[in-house]
């Protein structure tokens, strides 16, 4: 694209050229009646949208029943094409945009950059010192999940991100008009490869499946991207505070649950958990030999030049013993012949690692000669070449593949992504109510009281006697928590002691929860007091909104326990707690919700002062804003004060996972960008809450979370509107992912997962988990109190959270579309409940946005956010027919009209293309 364009144009001219081959291919491939039948939807989707009507809405909806299935699947298909494009166009504007922001800021540092925020720290009075002493501490580590909210196939990501670096080669001002040709040829290409794939999953994948494509991210992207992020931090540390030497320690790391949550997923054994491991670790083995075949050819340093030190050739005589065929030639070359054998090394260990069954039990393992267990040996390996070059002036040689390849080890290890271990605190219960009836030491210990089983069980934790046998005779259910815990206890001996650190407990509601998780680590020789050892940590999530409110003294009273508090110091006295977004959001509403996670971490972080413990918080965000998603920085910046103290982990769930690191620009500003957002809410500055402020939330969540579940849990069938009015029981029917959608057998909004819950509002077009509530706990506060309007206008203005929160409320109220939402409750059986539940949301609908729009001092949503705004109104026009034809096909699949099979699949379809369209959705 011309580099002359402003970036509006720019994308415009993106979206025109791909939109043209899609054209050209649906004409081709599917007939000018098709391409014709799109024109004239996407015109009539256009005018209703210029002038909204409910019965023209209707009346197109009847021109589409009109149409055959095979007509309707065309039209499918060539909107959902359409976004997959659109959102490859846009994301090549966000590149180019980053691009032209580094030129601007040749002269200063690129806002929302690791250096704006250090030179706002240094302005803060923050010296050199107090910033090192941070980074030795500091934490900032992304965890991937599988959350099925991610609907495209691994095959369709693979194909649009081809046509990325295509479409990227026109941003180049130097791209000859043959290359330009030849561009667009393969886009071409791969648009009709598009046009004639499959673009749902003929079977729900595989927990490994899911692990592989895990991998893949890492793989086209990170390895890259890190070093470079890294490099950018040095840069600005030296830039803004030159008087001190910088090398940053890893405080950058990554994690994953794929493959390691089983909350719910009975599919995730401890089969598959060290499955999982070995996947992770001979990806990231295989890749190092790569690297270290590069620095073999870049390494030709001679020693009739160079004089290796005694340290060095101190090591290559050790090698030589250990791998005489490796250092017959060169002979003039030692770093080669130090990189062959690092190779080497590696290759054994990969070998090894394909070999290995862990067994739990096993006395005084030792693992063979030349196998790097983790990732120390290898980065002495690596850093003896450096600091051998390094002593001899080479430093060019050492800044560069070199000091890459070190920064990869230190950050990814032998072992890629530290797997989290997550399981249901009901699942441990039922454990050890099994092995302390079998023990003899409790008969009716599920019976007790929460106080009487944390006196039996902190009683058995002083103790040293093994209440487990080796040959396990359970129940199945209890012999796999059992096992989970061996596995990773024998992983960690045997395989890599780095792979596995943090033991999650879903639905955490007592002290209890965490110390039976304990117990069954002491059991499996995972926590060993005596000795000094524990290799887990043990992390509650508080999800609902009871058990937000007691963290802190669910918490208190396990530090007061001296064999929990044993626990802690030996995790260097750091606890980490998860906090849950989605589960709160689906039983409290989106405003009680977020402000129980403001109180939960401010009175957890106030604990971790009394006790002298750090509090480390995770995290748990979604995609969607009713699962705590937005934007990263945001959020972070958005926290309450003290309780990020340069510690971080937040997951990365569904469709956000390659939005934010498939292309390797955008996945180094997203890191920036939460970087720079940790540093500076690691130290005292601004914006911080006046005091009245909290007493204006402390009003208005309740009454936010009062409206909510009067509309959800309190009205008379809404579950019925919810099942009828939404496409919750065909997205079930969506294979997306290895889960289940409930987490039980039983019906109803308790038991479903919040995945599903707010997927299914988002495709309805409802949107209802990001705001509902919110206008009428507005509305009323300022009915009591209209001189108050100047307060939540300043709270606005200064006061990062509830920013965030309005503008995130703001932004997924504007993706809602109440005509189309009427037409989803239209497919409710029951006229009158259609009728009287619509109307309650429609009505809260506008109440929230005449409200935001006062706190905002906009005219209309999103005023202020003039680009976002302008990328959801231009996409609504190409959305809306996705949901026109999602409906008749609702109605069709709903009646029996049609043989199922076919039109599920056209229902599949139809759902992956508003996914697309939307974005946001899970």
């Amino acid at each position: 694209m011309d580099m002359r364009l402003n970036d509006r144009e720019a994308l415009s001219a993106d979206i025109h050229l791909l939109g043209n081959v899609l054209g050209e291919t649906i004409q081709r491939l599917a007939g000018d009646d098709v391409f014709a039948l799109v024109e004239e939807l996407r015109a009539s989707a256009k005018s209703l949208r210029a002038a909204p009507s409910l019965d023209d809405a209707r009346r197109l909806c009847d021109r589409l029943a009109a149409l055959d299935l095979h007509e309707l699947r065309g039209l499918i298909r060539a909107f959902s094409v359409y976004f997959d494009l659109v959102n490859l166009a846009e994301q090549e504007a966000r590149v180019r945009a980053l691009r032209a922001q580094a030129i601007e800021s040749a002269e200063g540092p690129l806002a929302e950059s690791p250096e704006s925020a250090l030179r706002e720290l240094r302005a803060r009075g923050i010296d050199a010192d107090q910033i090192a002493e941070h980074l030795e501490r500091a934490l900032v580590c992304p965890v991937f999940t599988a959350h099925p909210s991610e609907a495209r196939r691994r095959t369709i990501l693979e194909k649009l991100h081809t046509i990325a670096e295509r479409l990227d080669c026109f941003d180049n001002p130097g791209t000859l008009p043959r290359e330009r040709a030849e561009a667009l040829a393969a886009i071409a290409e791969d648009v009709e490869t598009l046009w004639l794939s499959d673009t749902i999953r003929a079977t729900r994948p595989t927990v490994l499946d899911e692990v592989r494509q895990g991998l893949n991210l890492v793989e086209s992207s990170l390895l890259d991207v890190v070093p470079r992020v890294y490099h950018e931090i040095e840069t600005g540390l030296s830039r803004v505070y030159p008087e001190r030497t910088w090398s940053v320690p890893p405080f950058l790391k990554f994690g994953s649950w794929i493959g390691g949550d089983r909350d719910g997923h009975a599919n995730v054994t401890h089969h598959v958990t060290a499955e999982a491991v070995r996947q992770q670790q001979t990806t990231v083995l295989g890749l190092y030999l790569e690297r270290m075949d590069d620095l073999w050819r870049r390494l030709s340093h001679s020693d009739r030049f160079l004089e290796p030190g005694a340290a060095f050739r101190e090591s290559l005589a050790a090698d030589a013993r250990l791998f005489p065929e490796a250092l017959a030639s060169p002979v003039h070359e030692p770093y080669r012949a130090k990189c062959r054998i690092i190779a080497l090394k590696i290759q054994r260990t990969l070998d090894y690692v394909r070999d290995l069954v862990p067994r739990w039990g096993v006395e005084e393992f030792q693992p063979p000669a030349g196998v790097y267990l983790g990732r120390q040996g290898l980065l002495d390996d690596l850093r003896l070449i450096a600091d051998d070059l390094q002593r001899q002036g080479a430093k060019a040689t050492v800044a560069g593949a070199l000091q890459n390849m070190i920064r990869l080890v230190e950050v990814f290890g032998v072992h890629l992504v530290t797997l989290d271990l997550r399981q249901h605190s009901g699942r441990h219960a039922r454990a050890i109510d099994e092995v302390l009836r079998w023990a003899g030491v409790a008969a009716d210990y599920s019976e007790r009281s929460a106080g009487e089983r944390f006196e039996i069980l902190a009683v058995e934790l002083e103790r040293t006697r093994p209440l487990v046998p080796a040959r396990l005779d359970f129940s199945d259910e209890t012999n796999e928590v059992i096992r989970a815990f061996r596995t990773a206890a024998a992983l960690l001996e045997q395989q890599c002691p780095e792979a596995i650190q943090t033991y999650i407990i879903s639905a955490t509601n007592d002290p209890v929860d965490l110390l039976e998780v304990l117990l069954l680590a002491r059991e499996a020789r995972l926590y060993r007091p005596e000795a000094g050892v524990s290799r887990l940590d043990i992390v509650p999530l508080f999800e609902a909104l009871v058990p937000l409110r007691a963290a802190a003294e669910i918490m208190e009273r396990l530090f007061a326990l001296p064999a929990y508090r044993r626990q802690v110091e030996l995790r260097g006295g750091i606890q980490e707690v998860m906090l849950g977004y989605s589960d709160s959001n689906k039983e409290s509403g989106f405003l009680q919700s977020s402000w129980a996670l403001y109180q939960a971490q401010e009175a957890l972080a106030e604990l971790g002062g009394r006790a002298g413990i750090t509090i480390q918080m995770f995290h748990g965000r979604g995609g969607a804003i009713g699962r705590g998603g937005g934007p990263a920085n945001r959020a972070i910046l958005a926290q309450p004060r003290a309780t990020v103290n340069g510690r971080l982990r937040m997951t990365e769930q569904g469709e956000v996972i390659a939005d934010r690191y498939a292309h390797q620009a955008i996945a180094q500003r997203h890191l920036e960008q939460l970087i720079h957002a940790v540093l500076l809410t690691s130290f005292p500055g601004e914006n911080q809450p006046e005091p009245g402020w909290l007493t204006v939330l402390d009003g208005l969540a309740p009454a936010a979370c009062r409206h909510y579940r009067a509309l959800v849990y309190e009205s008379p069938d809404f579950l019925t509107y919810f099942e009828q009015a939404t496409p919750i029981e065909e997205i079930a029917q969506l294979k997306i992912g290895s889960r289940p959608s409930r987490r039980g057998t039983r019906a109803g909004i308790d038991e479903l997962r919040a995945i599903p819950w707010v997927f299914s509002w988002m495709q309805c077009r409802h949107t209802l988990p990001g705001w509902y509530g919110l206008g009428s706990a507005l509305g009323e506060y300022l009915d009591a109190r209209p001189e108050h309007l100047d307060t939540l206008q300043e709270m606005y203005r200064r006061w990062p959270f509830w920013s965030t929160l309005i503008d995130n409320a703001q932004m997924i109220l504007t993706k809602a579309d109440m005509t189309i939402a009427r037409l989803y409750a239209d497919l409710v059986d029951d006229r009158e409940l259609a009728d009287r539940v619509f109307e309650q949301i429609a009505a809260e609908y506008r109440r929230t946005i005449d409200v935001i729009c006062l706190v905002t001092g906009q005219k209309s949503l999103l005023e202020h956010a003039p680009v976002l705004q302008r990328s959801i109104q231009s996409r609504n026009p190409y959305v809306d027919p996705l949901s026109f034809i999602q409906i008749v096909i609702l109605k069709r699949l709903r009646s029996g009209a049609a043989s199922e099979g076919e039109i599920m699949t056209a229902m599949l379809e139809s759902i992956n293309g508003l996914a697309s369209g939307l974005k946001n959705t899970g």
